[in-house]
Parts: structure tokens; C-alpha cells; sequence
């Protein structure tokens, strides 16, 4: 259901970056060293929270725009490189070194992942003006990829809104609000600052894995509300399920504005799928997040294992 006649238009614009022509990073610009340092400095070690998932054969995964599922093989076994011998080395040595290798297969949005600036755009054109047409060659794009994100050092601030309205989990394809963002604020105390990184908390993976209920139709951030967290400088958006914004599409012009916005209008890496329970379980809300993505070269995602450490 479209939220009225005034908004069904999302109007996504792609933006240029002020930090000139030739800038892939957009937002992340703001992972200044000076307030990496400064939150390090109130790291607490005591305990690491682990924000992100296992990938096993039959994982739920997005699949409905015809994505393969993950996958993986074994490509040597112990007793597979004695029959082969494929190393040439015979059989007493094959026989004394057990050997074993496998294969991955995964579509790089799978799992907890970051989407990079090149996922989304808007009419052939990516953030700060990148197009299809000179930068998107035969295996990937040559700008705006997974492989130019760098390590994430940032403080982040978890808006729990699956515990500010003393639920569970929110509604299948509850939209959060801006208000929703400003009662929570004032639950815990916070504020967002420039340069954060901004987690939110739906409650959908408390049902992980099971794909029936933690997929489709997902609670999330209205793009109202996606708008008013990159105007206060976020580096970095993140929630607990598969897209962060509310599903399906509230806009009748974009099926995944939320994306549109921040990727490509905003210049916001987005990860998805993350694991927020245990924070939650344990009211830290406030948190150092240490996070690199797999360097794939031109990718428009790669799966990245995010660590949170409280702040004092």
C-alpha cells in the first residue's frame, strides 16, 4: 500500500560528491582518523559482540529477482588426492598429508553484507555520476565498488525500535518514522553525530534462520526517515534484516527507494542482515564497530563480518 498522493513519488536524485569528480567513497569521507582515535579510545574489551551470520547451504537469501542460493563444495578430500593425484606428488605422500580445499558460490548479497555505492542508481547513473555506459564493463563496474570500502572504525548507534515499542519483532512491512528515530533517541540518551554509523533493530532476526519468517515483507525505514539520518552526516546505515527500508515500496515510481536514496542520492553503504540480538539482549546501544568487506574488485557487495565493542 502507497503511504498517500504526496508521496507516492519518491524522487531520487543521483548526487554529485563534494568531495570532487573522481571520489568513490561518498559518506564514508567522514570515518575521519581523528574520531576513529577518539573512539578507540573508549573501547571496552571486555566483551566482542559478533554481528554477523553463518553461510551454510540452504541459508535464507534473497532470491526472488532469480539470485542463485549459496553454495559449496569440497574440491579436494583426503582420500580424493590419493585416488587423483592431481598434485603429482604419489601416493605414500598423499597418503601421509591429508589434503582438503573447497569452492564457494554465492550472489554477493547474501548473508551480512555491505552494499557498495554502484548497487543502486538511478537511470543508468551511480553517486557522484558514474554511468552504465563508461564505467560498467563486461564483469563489473570500474567505479564505486566493494574493493575501494575501507576497514569501518566508527562509533555506532543502535536505534532499537523492535524494544522502544516492547515487541518482539515490529509488523510485517512496518515503516519507522522519523518520530519512531526521535522517541528512541530519547530512550537511550543519544545522539547521532557526524560520521556515525547507524544500526537499527526490527527484531526479524530473532528468527534467523529460518526464512520464512526473518525474509519478505520486512519492517523497516520509511524513506522519510532514511532521509533524516543522512542529513545528519551518517557514514553508514546497517539493520537486522535483508534491504534496511521498509518492504514493500511505499512510492510508486521506485521499488527500492530506500536503496536509491542512500547509495546513490546519499552516497551511504548499506549493510544488511546483521545480527543485533545479543547487543540488544544486553542494552548496549552505543558501540565501536570494527568492519572490512572481502575486497572484490568493481562488486556491487561483498559479505563483511562487523565486530561491536561497547563504549565507556
Amino acid at each position: 500500500m502507497k503511504a498517500d498522493t504526496a508521496e507516492a513519488t519518491a524522487g531520487i536524485k543521483v548526487a554529485m560528491s563534494p568531495y570532487g569528480a573522481d571520489d568513490e567513497l561518498g559518506a564514508l569521507n567522514a570515518l575521519a582518523a581523528t574520531s576513529q582515535a577518539k573512539t578507540l579510545s573508549r573501547v571496552d574489551t571486555s566483551k566482542v559482540y559478533d554481528l554477523s551470520v553463518d553461510y551454510f547451504v540452504g541459508m535464507p537469501s534473497f532470491q526472488a529477482a532469480g539470485d542463485p542460493s549459496y553454495q559449496i563444495f569440497m574440491s579436494h578430500t583426503p582420500d580424493g588426492t590419493v585416488v587423483d593425484n592431481l598434485n603429482g606428488v604419489g601416493d605414500q605422500v598423499n597418503r601421509h598429508v591429508c589434503y582438503s580445499g573447497d569452492v564457494v558460490f554465492l550472489y554477493t548479497h547474501t548473508g551480512t553484507h555491505i552494499d557498495a555505492l554502484n548497487h543502486f542508481g538511478v537511470d543508468g547513473v551511480i553517486y557522484n555520476g558514474f554511468t552504465a555506459k563508461d564505467h560498467l564493463g563486461s564483469r563489473n563496474w570500474t567505479k564505486g565498488g566493494a574493493d575501494v570500502i575501507p576497514p569501518i572504525i566508527a562509533r555506532t548507534v543502535l536505534l532499537d525500535i523492535a524494544k522502544l515499542k516492547a515487541v518482539e519483532c515490529l509488523d510485517d512491512s512496518y515503516a519507522i518514522t522519523v518520530e519512531d528515530i526521535e522517541q528512541e533517541l530519547q530512550r537511550t540518551g543519544l545522539s547521532i553525530e557526524e560520521g556515525d554509523v547507524v544500526f537499527v533493530r526490527t527484531g526479524r532476526m530473532r528468527y534467523w534462520p529460518d526464512g520464512t519468517k526473518a525474509l519478505g515483507n520486512p519492517p523497516g525505514l520509511s524513506l522519510e526517515a532514511s532521509r533524516w539520518l543522512t542529513a545528519r552526516g551518517i557514514s553508514v546505515i546497517g539493520a537486522d534484516q535483508e534491504c534496511v527500508e521498509v518492504g514493500p515500496s511505499q512510492h510508486d515510481d521506485n521499488w527500492l527507494p530506500g536503496h536509491c536514496h542512500f547509495l546513490a542520492e546519499a552516497g551511504v553503504p548499506m549493510i544488511e542482515l546483521l545480527n543485533l540480538e545479543e547487543l540488544s539482549a544486553d542494552d548496549v546501544n552505543e558501540f565501536c564497530v570494527v568492519a572490512a568487506p572481502i575486497r572484490l574488485k568493481g562488486a556491487t557487495g561483498a559479505p563483511i563480518r562487523p565486530m561491536a565493542l561497547k563504549l565507556n
